[in-house]
């Protein structure tokens, strides 16, 4: 047998177990996900159940690229909020270009509508963006400024929910570490890679305080009132 024929060999005994290798990983995987979440009392249920989790947003990592869609979704509550964990996919280019890229992405519902309100940390990244002119609401706090690019939809609403007491939470190492953003019903956490559930309860611990720190009068204005509402979030003025 020459070395042509040898390497064609190999290479149709290779490429099926290399699928069975990957599908047997996949199930792994899914096992796995599938036991911790009963094992805190959410449901894993793979894909997006028609919550329109590929739109939750309209800002990064949502809105890129082609190809979008929702794996990995685990679905529960925290601290009686509605939550859910899931690995975001997209893809860029085509043929021989194209790569696939994922984000892992924590979320929680909120009882009312609110406006943009995005905080990332002051990295290489977002010191190049204000460089080149993208927005950056500045608060009172110094600290705070350099350790955040804030984008508010409405900057009345964001400095009211950007209070000193949040402001000092969110100089926390856990928070820090978190970049996140309230838009329109729900407030959400990214970073890149898939779902790592080890990481789920930090971030989402983050997120609820920034929802229990939003004032009354906040959400009043936009048609809530968590005085009125049993399980509704913490009034702050």
């Amino acid at each position: 047998m020459d070395s042509g024929t040898l390497g064609l060999v190999l290479v149709l005994l290779l490429v099926p177990l290399i699928g069975v290798a990957a599908w047997w990983l996949q199930k792994k995987r899914h096992e796995q996900l599938d036991a911790w979440a009963r094992g805190v009392g959410w449901e894993y249920v793979r894909t997006d159940p028609g919550y329109g989790l590929t739109r939750l947003h309209r800002n990064q990592p949502f809105e890129q690229g082609h190809t979008r869609r929702a794996t990995e979704v685990l679905t529960g509550r925290w601290q009686g909020v509605p939550a859910v964990s899931y690995t975001y996919e997209w893809s860029t280019g085509s043929g021989k270009e194209r790569k696939t890229h994922g984000a892992h992405v924590v979320a929680l519902a909120l009882p009312a509508y609110l406006p943009v309100l995005e905080l990332t940390s002051e990295g290489l990244g977002a010191r190049l963006a204000k460089a080149l002119g993208a927005r950056d609401m500045q608060t009172e706090s110094v600290a705070f400024n350099e350790a955040y690019r804030v984008v508010a939809g409405d900057e009345r609403v964001g400095h009211a929910i950007l209070h000193p007491r949040l402001m000092e939470r969110l100089l926390h190492a856990d928070a820090r570490a978190t970049d996140w953003r309230i838009e329109g019903t729900w407030i959400a956490s990214w970073r890149s890679g898939r779902t790592d559930t080890s990481d789920i309860a930090g971030r989402l611990g983050v997120l609820h305080a920034v929802v229990r720190a939003v004032p009354r009068h906040v959400w009043q204005d936009h048609g809530y009132d968590p005085l009125t509402h049993a399980g509704g979030a913490a009034p702050n003025g």
